[in-house]
């Protein structure tokens, strides 16, 4: 089991925002965290990576790394793709010595043409479109060969044929490594290409654990409100 989260809770400024929540992704698996903004989606992956402190409960992941894929791509604007994409194996103090300049020249080569981006080494991020960058940021992800992969809200910003793409890269990224992935995700058609399962938050709990084909039965309150986008029903934006 790659990932294995147990009654985590975690609180901002007296909120609980996740209330004891339990789930596991295997590896080769794609679990969708979904939910309306301020469930608690991208605090689950933040947790996960080690950005913020968990308040209580286990998160246990196999050894290897953890690769985290943000929501808008967050390149380095100074350094051009190879030396974005190769910046953990220059800088890391584990990795800093352990390639020549010779083998980190393939290793990005092999990454871009991975995600499709081959021969783009030079560019710069501000020469790339929003899609390109969003698989340049996955090639960073999967540079130090992560145990699992985390992306925040992956399609956000792109329009309908990038998000395809991205859709489609990021099912090849999980058969290619065959890791645990996360993807924090409110669009259908992200969670019906790419999750083999999901779970929904709602005020601090999951209130539904499922396949995409069982959410789009509708078959509970919560699923209903999510799939049709309804107003009505038990889950409430929040206002403040």
């Amino acid at each position: 089991m790659s990932i294995k989260v147990n009654n985590l809770i975690k609180s901002f400024d007296g909120r609980k925002v996740l209330d004891g929540i339990s789930f596991e992704v295997a590896d080769g698996e794609t679990l969708a965290v979904v939910g309306f903004s301020g469930s608690g989606k991208s605090t689950v992956l933040k947790l996960i990576c080690g950005l913020i402190e968990k308040d209580s409960g286990d998160i246990i992941t196999s050894e290897g790394d953890v690769a985290m894929v943000f929501q808008y791509s967050a390149l380095f604007d100074s350094l051009n793709v190879a030396d974005n994409i190769s910046f953990a194996l220059r800088e890391r103090r584990d990795l800093r010595n352990k390639y020549t300049e010779a083998e980190l020249k393939d290793i990005v080569s092999k990454k871009l043409e991975l995600v499709g981006l081959k021969g783009i080494e030079r560019k710069f991020p501000s020469e790339l479109s929003g899609g390109m960058q969003k698989r340049v940021s996955f090639a960073r992800a999967i540079v130090t060969e992560p145990k699992t992969i985390l992306y925040d809200e992956p399609t956000a910003g792109l329009d309908p044929i990038s998000s395809t793409l991205i859709e489609d890269y990021i099912v090849r990224l999980q058969q290619e490594t065959n890791a645990a992935s996360i993807v924090v995700t409110h669009q259908m058609s992200t969670i019906q290409r790419t999750a083999n399962k999901l779970i929904m938050l709602y005020d601090g709990k999951i209130v539904f654990a499922g396949t995409p084909q069982e959410m789009l039965r509708q078959d509970n309150e919560y699923t209903k409100q999510f799939v049709t986008a309804s107003l009505e029903g038990p889950m409430h934006m929040l206002t403040e």
